[in-house]
């Protein structure tokens, strides 16, 4: 914590931020007066309460007390401070930003996959906040930011050499929830669909079409997660996604498939449940990459505090970046940095095992984390099978074995120690294949999905006949796809 008394001139003040060598540092600021009210200067790109710059933010600052954040992602150690500023002067104020750890340097690279700010501001964006991968959502339900002009060239877009992001990013967002839509070479033709019709599938088959899409499930709860998971064409799903706020949560489903409140108490309620519907998921045998956004633009969200990291080897480009997030080679996270290998592999690597013939899975973890964690979760095959404190495992430098049987997955969990808020890191899923039944199924797990599909069918009365049919039979083939499931599991 800084404290400085600025004397200001005509309300002239500057405000620098800069590296361990002295440079100017992009960076994030949420700078507040007494009264707690954001400073919102004018050239800068400014969202919610707090601002970027390239490092230097001259400010036109009233005399007064106020109260200022520095910050640039997980990666870096926050700075915070006050000021005093007085009615004579000419007055700066500089901070420098200290790393906490570069992860680029150990071959994790950060992204995320929700992005609602202006294609003018994404480039200091991503510098101010240190994020290396970005697809910028242009077009959305009823806007298209190019109706009437020329569809961009050059996309993806790369800059400071490990940069990178694409500017015909999409969002369909209806009743049924929302589906983001990357690397296509033009936006779908999404506008004037109503709320049920046509359905998200008609524009999902379309995307189909085209080589390299990638298509992600923004938060598991939304109601029509059976239909987009039984279609078998979706690519990963939204565990870190934008009710995760960094100065709270928002403590609904929205419209998506309400929790239990007495079992998913606020304020991390959301957030268990969002994950519990993940693990059903892996449940029933899909394997599905966990994915991350956070919404800047639309929700009060930073850009990148929920976000993405891939692993891989060699230079950064984009294609390889998505490769990586295929593989599963991932952890997302809004604050924890979690990096595991187990028996010396990353996520989303299969174990395989003759039949009647048990694994034994050696568990290392690597963590840094600006905010405390009391324990690392190792989660199996759903449940919580150990947890592991901080203490322990800083005293033994690993998380010790996990053993299987029986076909299953694992990943393991940190959940900061900061109430208010879900600020969580998970890793992908590692996934284990013993014998002939390569993937497990869990039946409860299925029928939990064949439920939620036929409450969800149940909800689609369009008044015109021949439009309610078009769309029930992507519920009702959702349906039989899940009691197959039910039918052909091998686990409870």
């Amino acid at each position: 914590m800084c404290a400085w008394l600025a004397r200001a001139c005509g309300g002239e003040f500057r405000f620098a931020v800069v590296d361990e060598s002295g440079k100017p540092l992009p960076c994030r600021i949420h700078l507040k007066d007494d009264a707690g009210k954001p400073v919102r200067p004018k050239g800068l790109p400014f969202w919610y309460d707090h601002f970027v710059c390239t490092g230097i933010a001259e400010l036109d600052l009233v005399p007064g007390n106020y109260s200022y954040e520095v910050d640039r992602g997980p990666e870096y150690l926050l700075t915070t401070g006050t000021l005093k500023v007085a009615e004579s002067g000419a007055p700066s104020v500089t901070n420098q930003l200290r790393r906490l750890v570069n992860l680029s340097k150990e071959g994790w690279w950060s992204g995320e996959l929700h992005v609602h700010r202006p294609v003018a501001d994404i480039e200091l964006l991503m510098q101010a906040e240190d994020l290396h991968v970005a697809p910028v959502i242009t077009w959305w339900n009823n806007r298209n930011t190019w109706t009437n002009r020329a569809l961009p060239t050059n996309s993806p877009v790369r800059f400071d050499g490990d940069r990178f992001y694409h500017l015909l990013g999409g969002e369909d967002e209806r009743n049924g929830g929302a589906l983001l839509y990357f690397n296509l070479s033009q936006p779908l033709d999404i506008a004037g669909a109503a709320r049920e019709y046509p359905s998200p599938m008609k524009f999902l088959a379309e995307a189909r079409r085209q080589a390299g899409v990638w298509v992600d499930i923004e938060k598991p709860f939304w109601y029509d997660t059976p239909v987009w998971l039984a279609s078998g064409m979706v690519d990963s799903i939204g565990i870190a996604h934008n009710h995760m706020h960094r100065g709270g949560v928002l403590a609904n489903e929205a419209w998506g498939k309400p929790r239990e409140k007495q079992r998913f108490p606020d304020p991390q309620g959301n957030g268990f449940w969002t994950q519990e519907i993940y693990y059903h998921v892996l449940n029933c045998g899909l394997r599905l990459p966990p994915s991350a956004g956070s919404a800047s633009g639309v929700l009060p969200n930073p850009v990148g505090y929920d976000r993405a990291y891939v692993h891989l080897d060699g230079e950064l480009t984009y294609e390889k970046w998505w490769e990586a997030l295929k593989a599963g080679r991932v952890f997302v996270s809004n604050g924890p940095l979690l990096r595991c290998r187990a028996n010396g592999q990353l996520p989303g690597h299969v174990f395989e095992a003759a039949a009647s013939q048990p694994l034994e899975i050696n568990l290392d973890a690597a963590l840094d984390s600006r905010d405390p964690v009391s324990s690392l979760e190792i989660i199996q095959n759903g449940r919580v099978v150990r947890t592991v404190s901080f203490a322990e495992w800083k005293r033994i430098g690993s998380l010790g074995k996990i053993k299987f049987e029986e076909s299953g997955w694992f990943l393991i969990r940190a959940v900061a120690d900061v109430p208010g808020t879900f600020r969580f890191a998970s890793t992908g899923p590692f996934y284990v294949e013993i014998g002939p039944s390569a993937r497990r199924v869990s039946k409860a797990s299925a029928q939990f999905f064949l439920n939620w599909a036929k409450e969800r069918t149940k909800q689609i009365n369009l008044d015109n006949p021949r439009q309610q049919d078009e769309v029930i039979q992507h519920h009702r083939a959702a349906e039989r796809f899940w009691q197959k499931k039910v039918v052909q599991a091998n686990a409870d």
